[in-house]
């Protein structure tokens, strides 16, 4: 007995020893193409690592390498009038019919020379969307913080700060509610199409890249979902696939919210990961807009951030501001409340926010979702700024 088990782990330790050669001679064996993007992979692998322990380096490949990467798919891209990510993601479910069908067939032992093929094909598709990942967006959620390249003092805030930077976007948002229109629903209307909407975005983008460097200039075209109706279950209002360099945005919501959340998915398409400071530049593309209704956006959508974070800290302080308020904005928001009572809870949303969760959280932002609320940090530190 003794002897059987010596001799089994002299075998194992022979294995040991052979395994470099046994995987060198396999990945000699494997297609040139799957060497070069296992190769990519491991580079850009490489890079996310250094881009993790020093932040300089992340803001070097996010501003410049990665820039260039974003706007080379964001043209690519823009040839095509619908949304390719939409579209891979429609044709989803045949797609995992074909792979399936095809390791079925690859494993049987007929076959099975093929399927070390088939495999380093799957790998390869992997490491492309990885590779994309690193090159793209990923490094910016290591960087420096947006608190910092705009200098402003980030701390936690108090509940009276939170009353005050309300009553300051309340302030703002008055001197917008007689130029916008609103309807018998009690949602304002966007006067001007969605494409009108992307072009005073990519304006209002334009002028804020001359004033921070750190904001890619590019000029793009949103990608309006087919699926918005069913995408709205999954409370997702707009997403930046990095696979694609598209901005894409549900348009089923209401229309105050749309330029918010299509300047928040082009912060993302111009280097901006983290959730909250995407929300932020958004916010100072929306003010640096020429345009009313985009501008009232911003402001509309920052102050319910805040009311929401000020309800939370003191209850008493939310009900003395939200007697302030303009009627015309009560009125979006109740029509908002009932607009959304449909999707509020379901199944779809609960998996997307997990979902979403987890990526968030694996990328660094320990808040989660929650980090889109954090937003109100900024907004609080910037007010400052101007009361100073």
């Amino acid at each position: 007995m003794n002897n059987e088990t010596e001799k089994q782990k002299i075998k194992f330790k022979d294995k040991i020893k052979k395994f470099p050669h046994d995987a060198a001679q396999w990945f000699r064996s494997t297609p040139r193409y799957f060497r070069v993007f296992l190769s990519v992979a491991a580079l850009c692998a490489l890079l996310h690592i250094i881009s993790g322990f020093i932040p300089a380096f992340a803001d070097f490949m996010i501003r410049y390498p990665n820039s260039a990467v974003r706007w080379a798919l964001a043209q690519i891209t823009n040839f095509f009038p619908f949304s390719l990510a939409e579209m891979v993601v429609m044709l989803l479910p045949i797609i995992v019919f074909v792979l399936f069908y095809f390791c079925a067939y690859f494993c049987k032992e007929e076959h099975k020379k093929g399927y070390t093929r088939y495999l380093c094909f799957l790998l390869s598709v992997l490491c492309t969307f990885y590779s994309l990942f690193v090159l793209t967006l990923a490094p910016g959620y290591r960087g420096t913080t947006l608190a910092n390249k705009l200098e402003l003092e980030q701390k936690d805030v108090s509940a009276s700060e939170l009353y005050d930077t309300s009553l300051w976007l309340s302030s703002k948002i008055e001197n917008y509610t007689d130029k916008v229109s609103y309807g018998n629903d009690g949602f304002s209307h966007m006067p001007y199409s969605l494409d009108t909407m992307c072009e005073k975005l990519n304006d209002a983008y334009s002028e804020l890249a001359k004033e921070y460097k750190f904001i890619s200039k590019l000029r793009s075209n949103l990608k309006y979902v087919i699926l918005s109706e069913p995408m709205t279950y999954t409370h997702i209002s707009g997403v930046y696939t990095f696979y694609t360099g598209e901005a894409n945005l549900n348009v089923n919501f209401p229309d105050y919210t749309l330029p918010f959340t299509a300047a928040h998915e082009l912060a993302h398409q111009r280097g901006t990961a983290p959730e909250n400071e995407a929300n932020f530049v958004a916010f100072l593309a929306c003010m640096k807009s020429d345009d009313p209704y985009i501008q009232y956006s911003g402001y509309v959508n920052m102050l319910e951030y805040c009311m929401s974070a000020l309800s939370e800290a003191d209850s008493s302080l939310y009900i003395d501001f939200y007697k302030t308020l303009d009627k015309k904005v009560v009125g979006e928001f109740y029509a908002y409340s009932d607009f959304y009572e449909k999707y509020r809870e379901n199944v779809a949303a609960s998996v997307s926010g997990t979902i979403n969760d987890t990526y968030l959280q694996s990328q660094g932002q320990s808040a989660g979702t929650r980090s889109y609320g954090l937003v109100v940090d900024l907004a609080v530190a910037y007010y400052h700024t101007l009361d100073d």
